[in-house]
């Protein structure tokens, strides 16, 4: 959590490999990433890493399927296994029914739900999400942040969200602040 400007998307694409610290090292699973090559680094970030955005990125002219399907494309995978995987994770988040739909098909919600599945597609042991719930209506926030905690609970995903907002927050076990540049741990839960 944090006010605009602090840091928190920096901080996420530093921890999501988009960016590099301009100091320190950062250590991701035992290896220290700040020395890695691009390739590297992108072949790391396509394992280990999923990321969820406040808006959807979903491409226009792809179904909800091939949009979720996408990463896996990238990793040279065939196309049956690739089907066969998002319709799994489609059927996960609730949008099995609507695999064959267009982004422009579908709702907010729906879309978010979409770009959640896209981002877990690929078994990542990290799930980014920045501001997930800032173009949702309230109700349908919250269902995506149950996903998110069912998401963590049952299949044991870190999940980190960055978010301003205290009511997305109070879904969180686990809570940090951004002010100033400095990252403060364990800050109490929002009331």
């Amino acid at each position: 959590m944090g006010a605009t400007g602090c840091g928190k998307s920096t901080l996420m694409h530093i921890i999501g490999l988009l960016d590099r610290p301009t100091s320190g090292s950062y250590l991701l699973e035992g290896r220290e990433v700040s020395a890695m090559g691009d390739n590297e680094l992108s072949t790391l970030r396509n394992v280990s890493m999923g990321f969820v955005f406040q808006s959807f990125h979903l491409l226009p002219r792809l179904t909800t399927q091939e949009n979720v399907g996408l990463p896996l494309v990238y990793r040279g995978l065939g196309d049956t296994e690739i089907r066969q995987r998002s319709q799994e994770i489609l059927e996960k988040v609730g949008m099995q029914d609507r695999a064959d739909h267009k982004p422009s098909q579908l709702s907010g919600g729906q879309q978010q739900r979409v770009a959640i599945a896209r981002a877990l597609v690929g078994a990542p042991r990290i799930l980014l999400a920045d501001e997930p719930t800032g173009a949702l209506d309230p109700r349908t926030g919250r269902e995506i942040m149950q996903i998110f905690s069912r998401l963590n609970a049952e299949d044991g995903l870190t999940v980190i969200i960055i978010t301003h907002d205290q009511a997305i927050a109070r879904h969180c076990t686990r809570h940090a602040r951004l002010s100033d540049g400095i990252l403060h741990e364990n800050v109490p839960r929002p009331g």
